[in-house]
C-alpha cells in the first residue's frame, strides 16, 4: 500500500469510525447523539453508555412481519432520539451497522460508528448508567429514501445469475446450508431455510478484533475476497443480506466505507422475508 493509498485509507475511516477516547471525550456535545443498537432491550437495561438511547431492532426498525420501518416512523423515531439535521450520531451495540444504513438511507450526513465493542468500553473504565435516557424531542423531516444502497426482493430475483450483480450471503454456514432458519437453530412457521440461488457466502466472523475494533483494510480485503473473486468489475453490483439485515448492513458498511467499493445495497428484507414468501426460490444444499 502506497502512503497515500493508507491517507486515503485513514481518512476514510475518520469519516465513519471513531475510537472509544474521541466518544468519551464528546459524549456531553450538544450535536452529538449516542443510539445502541439490539435485538432487545436486555444489554441495554443492564447498562449503557452514557447518555444513549436504545434502538431495539424488533420494536424500533422492523414491524411484526420483519419490514423495514417507513419514513413517517423514522421521522418519528430521529425525533424521539432526540436527532436533527446537524447531529453528529454515533452507534454501537449488537448491530450498530443497521442504525448507521438506515440514517445513511435517508441522507444523514454525520453518522459514525464506535470503533470497539460495548464490552472493550466497560471494560476500559469508560462511563456507563443504568438510567434510561429520555432526550428532548426535536423534528426531522426525512427527504426521500436513497435507493442506490437499497434492494427489495424484486431487485434480488433479478439478480439470480446476473452477471453483473452479485449476491451475497452473511450468515453462518448452517443457515446458509439450509440447515436453520434463525440463527439461534429455531425455525419459522411457513418458512425454509437455504439461501438464495447463485448467493455466495462470506461470513463475517472474523471483521473485527478481540475489542471489536475492525480489522486493517488489508486483513478485511482478505475476509471479503469471495466478493472479488466472483470476478467482477468495480461497477457492478453487489447485493448483501442475512436474516434480518443487521450482518448485511455490516457487510456493506464495510465494502462501501472502508474498501471504497460503489454499488453495494442491502436486501433489507433478507431471510426473514425471502425464507416466507411462497413464490422465492431457495437452494437448500442440506436436503440435496
Amino acid at each position: 500500500m502506497t502512503a497515500l493509498e493508507i491517507s486515503k485509507a485513514s481518512d476514510a475511516r475518520d469519516d465513519v469510525l471513531v475510537g472509544p477516547a474521541w466518544l468519551e471525550q464528546h459524549l456531553h456535545d450538544a450535536d452529538v447523539r449516542v443510539v445502541e443498537v439490539d435485538v432487545s432491550p436486555t444489554a441495554y437495561d443492564e447498562w449503557h453508555i452514557e447518555g444513549a438511547v436504545l434502538w431495539n431492532i424488533y420494536r424500533d426498525l422492523k414491524d411484526a412481519d420483519y419490514q423495514l420501518l417507513d419514513k413517517a416512523a423514522a421521522e418519528r423515531l430521529f425525533a424521539r432520539s432526540g436527532i436533527t439535521a446537524g447531529s453528529t450520531v454515533v452507534f454501537y451495540g449488537y448491530g450498530p451497522a443497521i442504525g448507521f444504513w438506515l440514517m445513511k438511507l435517508y441522507g444523514h450526513v454525520n453518522v459514525r460508528m464506535l470503533d470497539a465493542s460495548r464490552e472493550a468500553w466497560r471494560a476500559d473504565g469508560r462511563p456507563w448508567v443504568t438510567q434510561h435516557v429520555v432526550p428532548t424531542p426535536t423534528s426531522y423531516p426525512l427527504p426521500n429514501e436513497d435507493r442506490r444502497i437499497r434492494a427489495r426482493h424484486w431487485h434480488v430475483h433479478h439478480a439470480i445469475d446476473a452477471t453483473a450483480r452479485t449476491i451475497v450471503d452473511v450468515r453462518s454456514l448452517p443457515e446458509y446450508d439450509g440447515e436453520q432458519f434463525w440463527p439461534s437453530g429455531g425455525m419459522e412457521e411457513g418458512g425454509r431455510a437455504g439461501h438464495i440461488p447463485s448467493a455466495i457466502h462470506v461470513p463475517l466472523d472474523e471483521l473485527r478484533d478481540e475489542h471489536g475494533a475492525f480489522r486493517s483494510d488489508p486483513e478485511l480485503r482478505a475476509i471479503l475476497a469471495p466478493v472479488e473473486e466472483a470476478g467482477l468489475a468495480d461497477s457492478a453490483e453487489v447485493i448483501t443480506y442475512c436474516t434480518i439485515g443487521a450482518r448485511a448492513c455490516t457487510a456493506w458498511f464495510v465494502l462501501t466505507h472502508l474498501l471504497g467499493r460503489p454499488g453495494v445495497r442491502v436486501y433489507d428484507g433478507s431471510w426473514a422475508e425471502w425464507g416466507r414468501m411462497r413464490t422465492t426460490a431457495v437452494a437448500q444444499p442440506a436436503l440435496a
